[in-house]
């Protein structure tokens, strides 16, 4: 029998005056579907639109509203559920608002999200809140607290481990990267009296022995909330490391979509030498900016010593280098060594330890011929005027060489994958403004399907001829550096004023580059700042569902091997943090760019309204255009045709799945009921006695918190 919403008897007031009394859930209506899709109501503030984002990178369906457009739709019955071939429809399967009510007083707006949650078990996130009986916590004066949380290690609660949160490890630390600068605010309290409230993430109330919740679950009405009493934003490490829990529990862990943690590193220039940074000429001799006369280059080159070592971390950590490799540096070195190149020898030797990708013959600039006659260079340029650009010839060259040398020597090489040296044939601004336009052609000749770009110049992909591009992130580990001291000297003078002795570079560029208070200890500084600041960059695009590989180059490898202590930072910093069912993913360069090429076309399919998908009961069904990639993400049991669903992740079944010409249609178990959360712990401890529930004297409660926190 259809259900009716009696919206109009239910008011704001009503729900308050119902914290006091626990109630059973009402049970969803049996044959409802539900949408697979999250209504995100957003105020404008941080918290929601980290939320948002998340659900963007994963590729989940939402729809968001913002309370701050006169022109935004209105929430109503007709809005948020109506009916479909005879069918009850819930057209959210979750709803995110700003705080526990962003609405005023007695609004028929949050009446209507009320019985909507009651009447289809649709649970409900508290983005960000203020700790009140309403949320189900006491206000932080009554043994709490309220402020700065800076540099708190949290930690998730064996409800949250058992729960949503079962991927981490158990602590969250909270960042803090500028004494100076309150980076996140918080209420710490504990559940209020009689409150049916489940903590899920607690850290230490100051001055107490006992913990207060950051995250937690509150059941009320027949409704269930998820209360954040944090303020966050969607690049800190806090919120990265929390973000797959809180849309897992607004999910069930059934959703559209799916993430992942990635990371891979491209080691360029392997078997070639970078030029060294010189501190006293303050440029690189052998680079086409140092024209100094006095300007001696200097090479920094592996050693078969370094082989050893990388092989010896790889297995240690369990993870893979990508070797993008220049044959013509061993061939040259050769030849200068009576036919000796150990470097080589062992690398071959060792060769499946590693993969392995084309970086052209000699490491060659394959776009515009450089007039380096000029700082900084420009363009060549034909007596007509038209640019000089690199042959077609001449780039398959130098693809069709590396291949062959690396064919010879035996390394694993796949054709289709291609690193130019500097991602030269792009565009490159400002001096060369579009492609050489002999590159796709010679991409063809070659076979070549996917072509490495600067992720710092192009974060999205394109195609250039046959190939896609994988934009990579720079890390800032200098090429030309192989010592920790050469790394800090040419740090100090990019990132230093002019008064300080720097280029001045940060004080020319302000919206793109910040100049350092004061230059970094030579001894010291790559150790203390250096690698601390990459680490957490880099840990940030691990943690941000960010598939895309960061580059490095060979050098960094080699003498002080620099490079390592970021690396292990990354890598040993997440191991503290998540559970072994959530491993870091080490993709090579092409699987890297199938991801990324997937999630733009579901992404363009979603925006257009091609797919529907939506629960009944435990059937999930997915209809969309043929031949179109779904990701998805599933509870553990979950089957299609009988099978086990994509694979186990974070506690989950996630991936990819390619639409027939008839629907998608996945099994769930029988367990993923529509509530899917373990039984709250009951009330507060026992034995405190129940707060006035009034607001304190002195209290400011914030109605939107987020804002200026």
């Amino acid at each position: 029998m259809k259900r009716t919403l009696r919206t109009t008897l239910l008011t704001t007031g009503a729900l308050i005056a119902a914290v006091c009394v626990p109630a059973t859930a009402a049970p969803a209506a049996a044959d409802a579907r539900v949408d697979l899709r999250v209504l995100v109501v957003s105020d404008g503030g941080p918290a929601t639109d980290a939320i948002a984002a998340e659900l963007d990178a994963a590729g989940t369906p939402y729809t968001e509203i913002d309370l701050t457009r006169a022109d935004r739709p209105v929430i109503d019955s007709g809005f948020l559920a109506d009916t479909v071939d005879g069918r009850d429809r819930a057209k959210f399967q979750a709803v995110v608002l700003p705080n526990d009510n962003p609405f005023p007083a007695n609004s028929p707006e949050m009446a209507a999200l009320a019985a909507y949650e009651r009447t289809y078990d649709i649970p409900q996130v508290d983005a960000y809140t203020y700790a009140r009986p309403e949320a189900g916590l006491q206000y932080p004066v009554y043994g709490g607290y309220s402020g700065t949380v800076d540099g708190v290690r949290a930690q998730v609660t064996d409800a949250g481990r058992s729960g949503p949160f079962g991927y981490l490890e158990g602590v969250v630390p909270f960042e803090d990267n500028s004494p100076a600068v309150g980076e996140s605010y918080a209420y710490l309290s504990t559940p209020a009296a009689g409150a049916d409230f489940t903590p899920y993430v607690e850290a230490a109330i100051p001055g107490t022995a006992k913990r207060g919740s950051l995250v937690g679950e509150y059941r009320h009405d027949g409704r269930r909330e998820l209360v954040v009493t944090f303020v966050y934003n969607r690049y800190q490490q806090q919120f990265r490391l929390l973000a797959r829990g809180i849309v897992a529990w607004m999910t069930g862990g059934v959703h559209l979509g799916a993430s992942r943690n990635y990371f891979a590193v491209h080691v360029d220039d392997v078997f070639a030498a970078d030029d060294r940074w010189n501190p006293t000429l303050n440029c690189t001799p052998g680079d086409v900016d140092c024209t100094d006369p006095n300007a001696t280059p200097d090479p920094i080159r592996m050693t078969a010593a370094d082989v050893d070592h990388a092989v010896a971390w790889q297995r240690e950590r369990g993870f893979t280098l990508d070797l993008a490799y220049n044959g013509a540096g061993s061939v040259d070195h050769r030849e200068d060594n009576n036919g000796a190149d150990p470097l080589a020898d062992r690398f071959v030797a060792e060769r499946d330890e590693f993969r392995w990708v084309n970086h052209t013959y000699t490491h060659a600039f394959l776009g515009c011929r450089q007039d380096t006659t000029v700082v900084p260079w420009r363009c060549a340029t034909h007596a007509n005027g038209s640019v000089d650009w690199v042959s077609r010839e001449d780039i398959s060259d130098e693809i069709a060489d590396n291949r062959v040398w690396g064919e010879v020597a035996g390394l694993p090489v796949d054709d289709d994958e291609l690193v130019t040296g500097e991602h030269s044939g792009l565009r490159v601004l400002p001096q060369q403004t579009s492609d050489n336009p002999h590159l796709a052609l010679a991409l063809a000749d070659n076979g070549v399907e996917w072509l490495a770009s600067d992720n710092s110049r192009e974060p999205g992909q394109r195609t250039v001829g046959p190939a896609t591009t994988v934009p990579r992130h720079p890390m800032n580990v200098f090429y030309n550096a192989g010592r920790a001291a050469e790394q800090v000297d040419e740090y100090n003078w990019i990132y230093t004023s002019r008064a300080q002795g720097g280029s001045g570079i940060c004080e020319d560029n302000p919206h793109t580059t910040t100049c350092m208070p004061a230059p970094l200890d030579l001894a010291t500084g790559y150790q203390d700042h250096i690698v601390p600041l990459e680490r957490q960059i880099a840990l940030g695009h691990v943690l941000a569902n960010d598939p895309r590989p960061h580059f490095i180059h060979q050098s960094n490898l080699a003498e002080d091997r620099i490079a390592y202590p970021v690396l292990d930072g990354v890598l040993a910093g997440y191991a503290t943090l998540f559970a072994e069912n959530t491993p870091v993913v080490n993709l090579r360069m092409r699987d890297i760019g199938t991801e990324l090429q997937r999630r733009a076309a579901w992404r363009s399919a979603v925006e257009s309204g091609q797919v529907t998908a939506y629960r009944t009961g435990t059937t999930i069904t997915v209809e969309g255009p043929g031949g179109v990639a779904i990701p998805a993400t599933m509870p553990e049991g979950t089957t299609r045709g009988g099978s086990a669903f994509a694979e186990a992740y974070a506690g989950d079944r996630s991936g990819w799945t390619t639409l027939a010409d008839a629907p998608l249609t996945l099994t769930l178990p029988a367990s993923a009921t529509t509530s899917t959360a373990p039984d709250a712990s009951g009330p507060g401890p026992a034995g405190e006695p129940a707060p006035d529930t009034r607001v304190p004297e002195g209290v400011a409660e914030p109605l939107s918190p987020g804002a200026g926190r």
